[in-house]
């Protein structure tokens, strides 16, 4: 449901949102007859949003609203209001595609950028239980199911060219939230910027290497332009594991407001980045050396399990599902046809595996000399481990991003960042 119930724009705090959900009768027969009684919550830990949860005796929900700046710096950064349209728009669309990985939808609000969702519970945000150790066994399939599924569904291979250029221009208005990410990721971790930050003293070496270093400027400059420029897919736009809410039995994706159309790899890559910066962050919340070796195991076993069942899906709806109007099936007749789109397919993969990986490297330097940080590193009390942690996967993510053709495979990656993890660098060079 959409509304537009108030006249103008206006901060809802709890006094308010508690008179404005009590006039949404779908809302109320959610919580209950009783608005006095509900219990209202502020609980966002996010860089833009105030984001409420409301129980009542019936149950419970949770509300959303956009700020008309970013909330990690304040006023002084303003921010379009819009990002809630795209977010809406978004989640509408990846709950067409699949259901059950995503909160459902229960209100919109354009004029408030407010949306009411289904409260996940007991879901956490994935991030925190990888902090604390934890194993999930359903990830790996949820998420690649999610990513291959709203990818392929959303490209060139599924729909017709008129199609796919009308979703494009949908979302084309969400460009304030695609500066921030072609500024902070592509851009700012590699020269100097008023709002990076590091491990320092740390780190300050490696951050003054990045900014020297032409070669990597070179390789994050081709991935900016690829962010910029290949309207490949609708993306989610930031899926760390901070957009991800789990229990051992169920995952769900959320806030997708970054969304537009873009280069597939991102998505895959920002995953990716995250399980390997939980890796190399692990080191650092051991209490006795080796006690998190099962934990660091499953998650290079993710790492792998992710790249390889998302292609397998991806392959197997372009097999099953292809009705777009690239690769027309007329020009593939015959066996003869279809062995050689086959091996079309698998090398479109292979180029989709590097620029996977690019974007993972670029989403792992930036949370670690950029704006806005993991607490899988932050949470490291001791500044030096802390440090030694981050060092290992900054120079994994160089190695991804400059030298990609060592990287063939996804077993490339996990191999080279187990023989990062044992070893002690010199953070003075």
């Amino acid at each position: 449901m959409t509304g537009s119930r108030a006249g103008d724009y206006r901060i809802l705090h709890e006094a308010a949102l508690r008179d404005y959900l009590a006039g949404l009768p779908e809302i109320v027969a959610l919580l209950g007859p009783e608005p006095v009684s509900w219990s209202i919550s502020e609980v966002g830990d996010g860089n833009l949003n105030l984001v409420f949860i409301v129980k009542g005796d019936r149950g419970g929900v949770a509300v959303k609203q956009a700020l008309p700046y970013v909330r990690l710096v304040g006023e002084s950064w303003p921010l379009p209001l819009s990002r809630a349209h795209y977010e809406y728009l978004a989640l509408s669309r990846q709950a067409g595609l699949a259901p059950s990985l995503v909160p459902a939808l229960l209100h919109h609000n354009e004029t408030l950028a407010l949306t009411v969702m289904e409260l996940l519970e007991p879901h956490i945000i994935m991030r925190k239980g990888l902090v604390a150790g934890a194993q999930y066994p359903r990830f790996a399939d949820d998420i690649t199911t999610f990513m291959a599924r709203t990818l392929f569904f959303t490209s060139d291979l599924a729909l017709t060219a008129a199609a796919k250029k009308d979703a494009i221009a949908a979302f084309a208005g969400n460009h304030a939230l695609c500066k921030i990410t072609e500024d902070l990721i592509f851009t700012d971790p590699y020269r100097i910027a008023e709002q990076n930050r590091w491990t320092a003293p740390y780190l300050d070496a490696l951050a003054a290497d990045l900014r020297e270093d032409m070669e990597l400027h070179v390789a994050v400059s081709r991935l900016k332009l690829k962010f910029m420029a290949s309207p490949e897919a609708l993306l989610h736009g930031d899926l760390h594991t901070g957009s991800i809410m789990v229990t051992m039995s169920q995952t769900r994706v959320i806030d997708p407001e970054f969304a537009f159309y873009g280069p597939m790899g991102f998505d895959v890559g920002a995953v990716l980045a995250n399980l390997l910066m939980a890796y190399f962050a692990s080191a650092g919340h051991e209490r006795a050396p080796g006690e998190r070796q099962a934990f660091e195991a499953w998650v290079l076993e993710t790492v792998e399990q992710v790249w390889n069942e998302f292609a397998r899906k991806f392959l197997d709806l372009w097999r099953s599902e292809a009705r777009g109007d690239a690769y027309p099936a007329s020009l593939f007749p015959g066996e003869k046809g279809a062995a050689r789109l086959e091996i079309e397919r698998l090398a479109y993969m292979q180029r989709l595996f590097t620029d996977t990986i690019g974007f993972a490297a670029a989403k792992t330097i930036r949370r670690i000399f950029g704006l806005a940080h993991n607490i899988d590193f932050e949470l490291i009390e001791d500044l030096e481990r802390r440090a030694v942690s981050e060092a290992r996967a900054v120079r994994l993510a160089r190695e991804m991003m400059v030298e990609t053709a060592a990287f063939r495979t996804i077993a490339d990656v996990t191999a080279a960042a187990r023989k990062l993890r044992p070893w002690m660098p010199e953070l003075s060079g």
